[in-house]
């Protein structure tokens, strides 16, 4: 379906899906001329992303600063840094940091 209807299916409007595409909360919906098209997959994914934002109290932006947070490694770290360094979380015990380590240079040297 286009992109009105998938609109008008999820109860938010056309400006809001292209608005979610650009934050990468839309899976592919692009055919080859460059139109968007939405399926029942689609749809489902824009959904949750809506349940989230509503549950959790989030912005569309928020929740894709998650996605990110939770895809790129370096970004985690940096996030999780921040909330040692604000009290938000705190930070892993020094054994198993050492345990990670350990394995770590085990594989690095090809024994298990």
């Amino acid at each position: 379906m286009r992109i009105t209807e998938a609109a008008r299916r999820l109860g938010t409007s056309p400006r809001m899906l292209r608005y979610r595409e650009t934050l990468g909360l839309l899976p592919p919906t692009r055919e080859r001329q460059g139109h968007r098209r939405f399926g029942e997959a689609e749809l489902r994914a824009v959904a949750l992303a809506l349940a989230l934002e509503r549950r959790y109290d989030i912005s569309p932006a928020e929740l894709a600063f998650g996605l990110r947070v939770l895809a790129d490694p370096e970004v985690r770290a940096n996030v999780r840094e921040l909330g040692e360094r604000v009290g938000r979380l705190s930070a892993p015990p020094a054994r198993a940091l050492d345990f990670e380590k350990e394995k770590a240079l085990r594989l690095l040297r090809g024994r298990p």
